[in-house]
Formats: structure tokens, sequence, C-alpha cells
């Protein structure tokens, strides 16, 4: 699985600190001080996932993702979020630009490496898998890819995963619990915050157009995809 990690951090000690435990896993290093320079670099080498800090020099990070986002080359582009903030409004507004996760300092070492393990595992295309559809939903899974009423839509891969899991739930309804588990792979619910699936089902509301309201919320529960609706 291992991959290339952009680490985008301007305090040389913890780029550095992050740089030595995910080479010592495997994973290829490329480190950027600033969101600019960070830029470029996707541009030129391409990574699998960027570790991204949030405050940055230039334009921070919260900047740095809207642009991957709104570059088709770079939309589904696994981010990870890292900093020193750790507000609930800093957290929602990440995870509202696409950040696929985000992790609060200080951190230990351990964390972040099973946090990327797990962002890449989930972000990969499966290689197997016969597309589904839902009324006008069809996922395909070999290929990531989504369509609505016949047109394109373009996820995120945390966005991928969530729809995914739904569908293959057949009308179950998942609890918040169980899709952090399944989507963002913590075994342990409580080291995210529920509100994390809520404003994901938000967005893929939102993306899925008409087709949106089939993701049906149970109240004190969590959320079914309706084939009926």
């Amino acid at each position: 699985m291992p991959g290339r990690v952009l680490v985008v951090e301007d305090e040389p000690d913890i780029s550095g600190l992050l740089a030595f435990h995910l080479e010592r896993e495997g994973y290829q290093v490329v480190q950027s001080r600033n969101g600019l320079d960070a830029l470029q670099l996707v541009r030129t080498r391409m990574p699998d996932l960027v570790l991204l800090d949030l405050m940055l020099p230039g334009i921070d990070g919260l900047e740095v993702c809207r642009r991957l986002r709104q570059d088709p080359a770079t939309r589904a582009l696994p981010v990870v979020m890292l900093t020193a903030k750790g507000e609930e409004v800093d957290r929602v507004l990440g995870l509202e630009l696409g950040a696929d996760d985000y992790i609060v300092k200080p951190f230990s070492p351990k964390e972040v490496i099973a946090r990327v393990r797990a962002v890449l595992r989930r972000s990969r295309p499966a290689a197997q898998g016969a597309p589904m559809v839902i009324g006008q939903v069809l996922i395909n899974v070999a290929r990531h890819t989504v369509h609505v009423e016949g047109a394109p839509v373009l996820l995120t891969p945390k966005e991928f995963d969530l729809l995914r899991a739904l569908a293959e739930a057949h009308g179950r309804v998942l609890s918040r619990e169980s899709l952090l588990d399944r989507v963002w792979g913590y075994a342990a619910a409580e080291e995210i915050e529920s509100r994390t699936v809520d404003v994901h089902v938000r967005r893929l509301r939102v993306k899925l157009g008409r087709e949106g309201r089939r993701i049906v919320t149970v109240k004190g529960v969590g959320y079914r995809l309706d084939a009926e609706a």
C-alpha cells in the first residue's frame, strides 16, 4: 500500500518527524514549507496523499485544499489536515472544503500513520465489484465513478466511500458510529466526532441533486439509502 505522501508543514521539526516515521513505514515523502510550493509540487510530483498543515505562510491550508478540490486533476486527491486548531468550527470548515480527515496537534506519529493508511486504503479504487444502481444513481465500484441520470458526478474519495457503504447496506440503517468505522476506518468511533458523517452526508446530498433525497436521516440512529424514495 505505501505510496507518495506530500507533507506540507512550515515547522521543520514537525515536518522532519512526520517524514521520518512515514519513510520508516515505506512511504516516499516529499516536503513543502508553504502553500504555493505545495500546489506546485502536486502538479509536478503528484502524491497519493497530502498531509496539510492549516497554518502556513502565504496561503493557508484551507485555501490549498480549496484549490485542490476546484481542479479536476486533483479533486479526488486525499487530503488529511494537520493543525493546532482544535475548535469544531475549524474542523467542520476543513471537512466542508473536502478534507478526508482532520488531526489535531499534538499528535502521536502512530496516530498519523494509522490515519494515513486508512485514508489511502479507502481512496484507492476497488479491484472488483459489480456496479450498483439505486434509482437514477449508478455506482461503478471498479471504476470508482458515480453517474446520476447518466451524467458523471465528481465525488471525493470519502464521499464515494460513504455512498458505497450506504448502497451496500441495501436499505438498512447505518449508525454514525458504523459509518465512521466503515468509511474512516476507526475501530473506536469516539476518536473522531460524529459530526464528520453529517458534514459528508450534507455535501453528498447536494452533489447527487434530486437523487440526494434517497439518503434518509433516521433521527437518533443514522442514515439509510432508500431505493424507493
